[in-house]
Order: C-alpha cells, then sequence, then structure tokens
C-alpha cells in the first residue's frame, strides 16, 4: 500500500490540455513527496490552487517538553484527557522525537469554519471512539471504532464526527507511514503470508467537486508553528485524480493474526513502518498450541528501541490493573516483562480477545507536560510482590 487508484475525471495522458466544459482548462497539480522521486497523484482543480488572500502566524503548537531524558517505565490513563469541542484544540503531544509524534485526542467536533494541513508529517489517527467521515481533495473515508487513517503530508482534510463521544490516539509521522516492507514484492504487491491484503483497505469514493469562491481558512502547521492561509478556492474543487499518494482506511479488525505452537515475538503484530518506529497490532488470537507453551510473553530487553503500548479493549493478560485507553512506556536499555503472576495465569489458555495497538520508537522518545498530566503513580514499582 498504496497502490495505483483513480477517481472521477481525468485526461488521458498527464501534463496536456484538459478543458474545462464550462471554459478554459483545468489546473494540473503533483502533489508529490520526496521531491519527484517518491509517491506522487496528479490532481485536477477547476481553480489553481495557489490563490491566497491573507496569511497569519497564528501560534506555537511545539510540544512543550517535561522530561527530556527517560529511563523510567510510565504509565499513563489516556481516558482522563477531558473531551474538548475543537479537533486541533483537543490534539495533545505526549511523547516526541525526531520521527515522529504520538498523542491523544477527545474532540467533540471538527469546526466547519476551518480545514487542515499538516504540512510537516504524514498522520496515523487509530480510531478508539467515535465514528464519522474524513472529507478531503481526494474524496472521503467513512470511519468507525478501530479504524487506523492514514493521511499523507500535506492532505487538506475536515472530519465530519457522528456524535461528540470521539477518541483518537494519533501519530505524525516525518517519513512516510507504509505497510512492512517483508510482506511486499517488488512489484508493491501484499505477499501471500501477509496478515492482510489489498481487499482490506479502504479507498476514497464519493468525490465531491465544490466551485465555490470566497475565504476558506486552511489551518497549516509547519515546523510546530500553526498558520493560517485564507483561500479564495474551495480547497476540494478537485473534478478528478489519479496516483499513488491518498489517505487510505484500514481496520485492526482485518488483521489475520499469526500463531505458532510456542510464543512468538512482536514483529508478527507489526502493520506498519516508517524511518524510525514501527506499529502492530494486537488483536484476538488463538495461543501457543505447544503442549508446555507459555501464552505470557518471556521477559525481555528493549535495548534498541522504546515501546508504547495502547490498551483498546479485552484484557491484556500480561498486565495487571490497566484500564481502556491507557498507555504504558517501558524505555530502551532495560529490562520488562508480564507482570507477576501472568505467567502462571497463562498457562492452559486457548484464547485471547485482548486488542491494543504497540509502537516502538527506535530512538528515544521526550515526554510532554501533557502527558505528565495523565501519569499513573509509580508505575515502575508495579512488578514489586
Amino acid at each position: 500500500m498504496p497502490r495505483y487508484y483513480s477517481l472521477g475525471k481525468i485526461p488521458p495522458k498527464r501534463h496536456t490540455v484538459f478543458e474545462n466544459p464550462t471554459g478554459g482548462l483545468y489546473q494540473e497539480e503533483l502533489f508529490g513527496t520526496a521531491g519527484f522521486a517518491g509517491m506522487s497523484s496528479l490532481l485536477y482543480h477547476i481553480n489553481p490552487p495557489t490563490v491566497v488572500s491573507e496569511i497569519k502566524k497564528l501560534k506555537s503548537v511545539a510540544p512543550k517538553i517535561a522530561i527530556e531524558k527517560n529511563m523510567k517505565a510510565l504509565s499513563f490513563k489516556g481516558f482522563s484527557l477531558k473531551p474538548e469541542k475543537d479537533y486541533l484544540n483537543s490534539r495533545k503531544t505526549l511523547f516526541v522525537n525526531n520521527d515522529l509524534h504520538i498523542g491523544l485526542a477527545a474532540p467533540k467536533e471538527f469546526s466547519s469554519s476551518y480545514f487542515y494541513k499538516n504540512a510537516d508529517a504524514d498522520e496515523m489517527l487509530f480510531v478508539h471512539v467515535g465514528s464519522g467521515t474524513l472529507k478531503t481533495m481526494y474524496g472521503s473515508l467513512d470511519f468507525k471504532y478501530g479504524d487506523y487513517l492514514i493521511i499523507p503530508r500535506g492532505t487538506i482534510y475536515q472530519i465530519d464526527f457522528d456524535t461528540e463521544n470521539n477518541r483518537i490516539l494519533y501519530i505524525e509521522s516525518f517519513s512516510p507511514i507504509v505497510t512492512p516492507n517483508r510482506y511486499r514484492n517488488n512489484f508493491g504487491q501484499l505477499l501471500e503470508h501477509s496478515p492482510f491484503c489489498e481487499r482490506d483497505f479502504r479507498l476514497p469514493i464519493n468525490l465531491q467537486t465544490h466551485n465555490e469562491k470566497g475565504n476558506f481558512k486552511v489551518l497549516i502547521k509547519k515546523q510546530g508553528v500553526l498558520w493560517e492561509y485564507t483561500y479564495k478556492n474551495h480547497p476540494f474543487d478537485v473534478v478528478g485524480w489519479d496516483g499513488f499518494n491518498y489517505p487510505y482506511a484500514f481496520s485492526i479488525h482485518d488483521f489475520e493474526p499469526i500463531t505458532g505452537r510456542v510464543h512468538l515475538p512482536p514483529p508478527i503484530h507489526q502493520t506498519w513502518e516508517a524511518a524510525g518506529f514501527v506499529v502492530c497490532s494486537f488483536v484476538p488470537r488463538m495461543y501457543d498450541y505447544h503442549p508446555k507453551a507459555i501464552p505470557a510473553p518471556y521477559h525481555h530487553s528493549n535495548i534498541d528501541s522504546e515501546e508504547i503500548l495502547y490498551y483498546v479493549d479485552g484484557d491484556f493478560m500480561s498486565r495487571n490493573n490497566i484500564e481502556k485507553g491507557q498507555l504504558t512506556l517501558h524505555p530502551g536499555g532495560i529490562p520488562h516483562g508480564p507482570h507477576p503472576g501472568a505467567i502462571e495465569r497463562s498457562i492452559g489458555k486457548k484464547a485471547t480477545e485482548e486488542l491494543a495497538v504497540m509502537i516502538d520508537p527506535f530512538n528515544p522518545v521526550m515526554i510532554t507536560e501533557d502527558a505528565l498530566n495523565l501519569e499513573v503513580d509509580d508505575y515502575y514499582k508495579s512488578w514489586m510482590k
């Protein structure tokens, strides 16, 4: 993923005359990455996408760092994050390094008064609570509980939430988020041993072309600063597009788990990768079936990466006293493992209904002030009997 896709009206050959039946030409835009060498799409606008009447520097949105260097196992109660009315204001970044930002959001709505664009990072939104529609110039994507939404950097979007009860785990990645390379052949097709296939991915539909003039506010995040651009043309004035660079959705419920006779390591759960981190999905599955198997994970040392686990649903058997929406951070350089009693409890168990998202940054993360507002006291002592 992604693969070639097309929606709406496009000319038979790129970079050629594409006449608007009402007069003039449609305006072609290359929406590309890595200069001209990465994934890209060609979009055809009714109006030039460059007509800006005003630019304002609104404010800094850079995370405030509380702990720059951490060697303590930490835990945070994500559902303690209080809902806020506005989508952008509700986003609270918890962990930061040069490869990614990780945060939580509990928005009641996405204001219709603005559009949003992250010019710094690809975004991954994991929907824990809520449903709605992601609207972009590429079309729309309906989403619900358990969906990953992958939004390439530079994509202008709005979200229509169905209700005010929404909770989202998000990643801002400073490199593209893609499926694991080992599951793709040299043509990009997902292989037979992959825990998902192309049929599981949902691509944009219902392209709606807005030929409207006015003052359209696009809030743009760049280098930790939020800017307000006022465009004279509606950002969603695209009549058609094709290419490889576009938002799409994948449900954690469509991840097909890989199991074995004895306990297999976390890479079998890997769903996404980027430069500097991976994302894994822990889903309901059969446990190991060797007659003397220990389903609980063995103790292991995080020498080369941090481990951040976000608990979604079910009973996570390797941890005690874990709630929905809770996060744990086990820093690189020290061992961690099951809580006391978890190994013994797991013996003889046949299956699990746990659901969780794991993020493994390869470089240490810094902890923000917003994260400390959600911290569980003395989590690192929870292995003491």
